[in-house]
């Protein structure tokens, strides 16, 4: 029994991966361009009283028992985060000291990440426990998956596509812990936050679930066709 993965037959470039490939580029482009849009739109308007998005994130962090959470700046466009490791918030420049509505949602789903981590939510602690597997894995499935490949070792290949699946697995831990994050800041503004535009705040937020959903979906697309050329065999 030989198992074969040459042109045509394996893992080459075929029809199906050009096509697989095009779907994750459009749905990656998609949904970038949706949250870039959208919160181009609503960091046009103005919160009430001029508060900032650290300001709301500040007071988020108090009502929800995680005043101790730090607070800093990060450099770049929509490169906000919450770092468990040294539990701080790290907000770009312009939703650090700036006033608009996307500002407001973009810091209160961070500072949800970081009540998640206070209040000891499972999901959330799932993710930072894998993170750790997740890198090590990203940076060698594909070096295993080409040199089964090239050297027409079924074994390795497969390994590969089994180090693959956890970064599917983070996908799907991840879409549970971001939806988590939004509602708790839709929450958090819905109930003292009142005079912000709570359906800007909530489309921003819904655009940025959005690119989550597109990355998780990507990644399982990809699975599955990985899985599925493992199953074709010759005989010689």
């Amino acid at each position: 029994m030989y198992y074969g993965y040459g042109y045509g037959y394996g893992y080459g470039m075929d029809w199906a991966y050009l096509l697989l490939m095009v779907v994750t580029m459009v749905l990656g482009l998609i949904s970038q361009a949706y949250i870039k849009s959208t919160y181009a739109k609503w960091s046009q308007v103005p919160s009430p009283g001029g508060r900032t998005g650290a300001e709301m994130a500040r007071r988020m962090l108090e009502h929800e028992g995680a005043a101790i959470v730090g607070i800093g700046h990060v450099a770049g466009h929509l490169t906000d985060h919450y770092d468990p490791m040294s539990n701080n918030l790290n907000l770009s420049d312009e939703n650090f000291s700036g006033g608009s509505v996307a500002s407001i949602a973009v810091a209160c789903h961070e500072a949800g990440h970081a009540v998640q981590t206070a209040r000891g939510y499972l999901p959330g602690r799932i993710r930072t426990a894998i993170v750790p597997a997740v890198n090590l894995t990203q940076r060698w499935w594909s070096a295993l998956f080409f040199m089964g490949f090239l050297l027409n070792m079924g074994g390795l290949v497969q390994i590969s596509i089994l180090l693959f699946a956890f970064s599917v697995i983070f996908h799907l831990v991840t879409l549970p812990v971001e939806i988590d994050a939004s509602r708790r800041a839709v929450a958090f503004l819905s109930q003292y936050g009142t005079d912000i535009d709570q359906r800007g705040a909530k489309a921003v937020l819904t655009a940025a679930a959005m690119t989550y959903v597109a990355a998780a979906l990507s990644s399982i697309l990809q699975l599955l066709y990985l899985i599925s050329r493992t199953s074709r065999r010759s005989d010689y």
